[in-house]
Parts: C-alpha cells; sequence; structure tokens
C-alpha cells in the first residue's frame, strides 16, 4: 500500500511471493532458489549472472508490473521466474511507474540474503580456475535515449546504495526483454 498526497489517497499494490515461469505455475522464493541451485549444479564451472528487472504496462484499470528473476549460464542457457504485481489503476507518470519498477525489483534482490548469495558462490568457488563466476545485478527498464534518461541518476544510485551493480538499456535484458514480455 502506498499513499499519493497530491490524491489524497491509499493506494494498493497488489502483489505476492509467488513465483512461476512456463513450467512451474506456483512457487515460494524458497522453492525458486533451489531451481536455481538445481541450475547452477549441473554446471558449476560456468559464469553465472544473476538478474533481477522489472517492466510493467498499463491497462484499460490496472497497470501490470512484472519482475523477472533470470539466471544466465553466459553462453549456455538460462532459466527465469516471474513475479507479477497489479496496481488498481493507470499510472501514467514514467517518475512513478519507473520509480514502482525499480522498488519491485529491489523487494526480490533484499531477499537474496548474504547467507544465500553465499550459497551460491560456494558452488562455484572450487571452480574458479576453470571459468566459475558469479554476477549479481538489477536491470532498469530505463536508458541514455527517451524520457527515462533522467532518472537514470537517481534510480541507479538506489540499486548501488544496496551494494548491487545496476544495469541500464541495452545491458538490462532482465527488464526491456524477459519480463515486458509478461506485462501485455
Amino acid at each position: 500500500m502506498y499513499y499519493e498526497p497530491e490524491k489524497g489517497k491509499w493506494f494498493i499494490l497488489e502483489t505476492s511471493l509467488v513465483f512461476y515461469n512456463t513450467i512451474f505455475k506456483e512457487l515460494t522464493f524458497d522453492q525458486m532458489f533451489d531451481k536455481i541451485i538445481e541450475f547452477i549444479k549441473k554446471e558449476p564451472k560456468a559464469c553465472y549472472r544473476l538478474s533481477i528487472g522489472t517492466d510493467s504496462q498499463v491497462h484499460a484499470t490496472v497497470t501490470k508490473f512484472v519482475t523477472a528473476i533470470h539466471i544466465h549460464r553466459v553462453g549456455k542457457g538460462a532459466i527465469g521466474f516471474l513475479k507479477t504485481h497489479l496496481v488498481n489503476r493507470k499510472i501514467e507518470s514514467i517518475r512513478e511507474k519507473i520509480s514502482l519498477e525499480t522498488i519491485l525489483s529491489q523487494e526480490v534482490a533484499f531477499l537474496y540474503t548474504e547467507e544465500r548469495l553465499l550459497c551460491i558462490e560456494n558452488l562455484l568457488l572450487p571452480f574458479l580456475n576453470e571459468g566459475a563466476d558469479f554476477h549479481f545485478e538489477i536491470h532498469l527498464d530505463i536508458g541514455t535515449n527517451g524520457m527515462t534518461k533522467e532518472l537514470i541518476k537517481e534510480m541507479t544510485g538506489r540499486i548501488e546504495a544496496m551494494g548491487v551493480e545496476a544495469k541500464i538499456k541495452p545491458e538490462s535484458y532482465a527488464a526491456f526483454s524477459y519480463a515486458n514480455r509478461f506485462t501485455k
């Protein structure tokens, strides 16, 4: 729930901690994390990028946000999971949409606690000399072209303040490509 002072109203941000993809329809965060661990265990000598990004689409009476969690085995495939969020009104302000997209990505990123990230790193640690690597990123649906360029410093600053690397277009594929496909 969040308050908009200019409208003097509270709005409900419908969200859940249910993750899904084309194979699995309802996973808790822990179940999704287990799938990521299984994926990494299959090839621990690879380089991995764990990316989180959110995109949104305004519909007739709601704004639909989809957060993507994408684990990329660089050059060798990927798996992904999604989480849907609905705001019960049309959001027309680009600043508000991008701000909410950033917040929703942060919400999921915070679930990747130091303990969980260490779990991934410990799987790869024995294989560092054989090419294993790990990167944790938040992908923002903003770039140097268009209306969002004015928001780059503010939104990337929010992410970097968490100690996480922020990516913008054209490198932010989890937001502008993967999540985007499911906002329609």
